[in-house]
């Protein structure tokens, strides 16, 4: 007789899962991109002067030990990221890999994933990194004159050539990778040329687009906080030229995207997939839009109602509700002196992640695509709407005109592979209705 098992338990009780971005040398990093948030964390936290913070191996095997302890889960999935983890040598990792053999229960898969620029990646480490089937985060930016205008190294030059050499090495050794890429001011006025380099010349069929937000203050003051730059009566209305990036008046470091721009990329990249490349090449955002479409939740944090389930952790185990939080006032507790579970579940990170949903404008409540992005990233909520109310999104407008261009494509896939459609102007209940019937999908429709 076959036994059914629960889908919501694993061994007999209830699956739990915990995830923790690991940044097992901090914000250390080999090259020096002008958009990076995370190399001024190495001044606002407490490191020691002149010293390259790493999680040592004791402490390391503990974090592990920790960690694997957090899950009854069929699947546990570690995140490596910095500044540049592979700073850390080919030993560190291999070190990591047999303590995780050491503390792994019988019928558990354990799996990494590493965030790296490619520089220092050579046969041998691809050799490991196939062999232990880690996914390859690769950070590039498009093709060589758009990469190289933000990473460049310590002297000043780009490394695009030195991240091809990468790209070559990880399909030599058949590595499983993706990519992620930055758009900025520049890659953002180019998306068709970026996503076909990306498709055609590096042959990613994972692609991770994320927009480059930031206030000129964010190397000191905190997303929400008390700070002058985020209070709500210092917030710049929406439409204003103090939001363009470039302006000499901008409140935004120039080499930000702007909203209408993340839209028009977004559009760009979207008309594009969807008449190559749908089901060849995955594209987060494409994948998490469809899920939100259909009902289902997104995978994605920042188009999720509740945000903060990823914690962010220094190489001194303290950790921060989330990567983009990584600032004293969000510091939730310490993997080696706190109960993991009490960090994670725990009332501080529980209001965090609640605040995204609770905090929204009535402009957001009320707008047609909430359901999509729900008011997107708060650390990008410094601005006010055309209504007056602060703590907008920055990148709303971009948003909006995109998910109304998607909508009735959106609503196509959906129907295409079988599924209800829930929200947008194309959905089931409202075009049932429209045609005068009550059956809950509708398959029909030619639009």
């Amino acid at each position: 007789m076959t036994t059914i098992q629960d889908p919501n338990t694993f061994n007999g009780n209830p699956i739990k899962r915990t995830h923790i971005m690991a940044k097992p040398i901090g914000p250390a990093c080999n090259i020096d991109c002008t958009y990076c948030y995370y190399l001024s964390k190495q001044d606002l936290l407490e490191y020691k002067k002149g010293c390259t913070p790493k999680i040592e191996e004791h402490a390391l095997e503990n974090y592990i030990k920790r960690y694997i302890k957090s899950h009854n889960s069929a699947e546990i999935i570690f995140s490596w990221q910095g500044g540049e983890p592979t700073l850390l040598g080919l030993s560190y990792f291999k070190t990591v890999v047999d303590l995780q053999q050491k503390y792994c229960p019988e019928e558990v898969v354990i799996k990494n994933d590493l965030q790296t620029n490619g520089i220092l990646l050579n046969d041998e480490w691809c050799e490991f990194l196939a062999e232990h089937d880690f996914l390859v985060g690769l950070s590039i930016d498009g093709p060589e004159m758009l990469h190289n205008a933000h990473r460049k190294n310590r002297s000043g030059r780009g490394t695009f050539r030195q991240v091809m050499k990468a790209v070559e090495l990880i399909h030599k050794h058949k590595v499983s990778f993706a990519t992620l890429t930055c758009v900025n001011n520049l890659t953002s006025q180019n998306p068709l040329e970026v996503y076909r380099f990306l498709r055609d010349v590096v042959k990613s069929t994972q692609i991770q687009f994320i927009p480059i937000v930031e206030q000129k203050t964010f190397r000191t003051d905190a997303p929400q906080s008390n700070t002058e730059s985020w209070k709500a009566e210092n917030q710049i209305k929406q439409g204003d030229k103090r939001l363009i990036p470039g302006n000499k008046d901008s409140i935004v470091e120039s080499f930000s995207v702007s909203d209408i721009a993340w839209g028009n990329f977004l559009i760009a990249v979207f008309d594009e997939w969807e008449k190559r490349d749908i089901g060849t090449v995955f594209i987060q955002y494409f994948e998490a839009n469809l899920a939100s479409w259909i009902g289902e939740s997104s995978q994605l944090c920042t188009l999720n109602p509740v945000c903060g389930k990823g914690l962010a952790m220094e190489p001194n185990g303290d950790l921060y509700s989330c990567d983009h939080y990584v600032y004293p006032e969000h510091k939730v507790g310490n993997i080696h002196n706190d109960d993991l579970d009490e960090v994670s579940y725990g009332g501080k990170q529980q209001q965090f992640g609640y605040a995204k949903v609770e905090t929204l404008t009535t402009e957001c409540r009320n707008c047609e695509y909430v359901f999509a992005c729900y008011g997107e990233c708060p650390k990008n909520r410094f601005i006010k709407n055309a209504n007056g109310e602060s703590n907008h999104n920055y990148l709303c407008a971009g948003w909006k005109k995109y998910f109304a261009h998607i909508d009735k494509s959106m609503a196509r896939l959906a129907r295409t592979y079988g599924y209800p459609v829930k929200f947008g102007r194309f959905n089931d209940t409202r075009l049932a209705k429209l045609m005068g019937k009550e059956q809950r999908h509708v398959f029909s429709v030619k639009y």
